[in-house]
């Protein structure tokens, strides 16, 4: 999914090592609300939600929020019937 999306296999790596250098600041932005909003309870802070409003529109965040919350509810779905990963992160290249 992350090839699809148009990430490069030093993103990849990076995220599974929690290395975000390779990622430009408005990235890590939105991976820092991501992390907020998978917390468990969630929790953005005002602080960070200034930030967010400082580089997106409202319409910006809500489609966002609402893309991370989908994921989200599919991690813990499939967590729910025991689906694992097809590994396709594991030493496939970009066709």
């Amino acid at each position: 999914m992350g090839r699809k999306a148009g990430l490069s296999d030093e993103k990849l790596r990076a995220v599974l090592g929690d290395d975000l250098n390779p990622f430009k600041d408005t990235e890590r932005l939105v991976i820092e609300l991501a992390d907020a909003l998978t917390e468990t309870p969630s929790n953005v802070s005002d602080e960070l939600y200034a930030r967010l409003r400082s580089q997106f529109s409202e319409e910006q965040l809500m489609q966002l929020g609402g893309q991370i919350a989908f994921e989200n509810y599919r991690a813990r779905w499939n967590r729910l019937f025991n689906v694992e990963s097809d590994n396709l992160d594991q030493g496939t290249t970009a066709s």
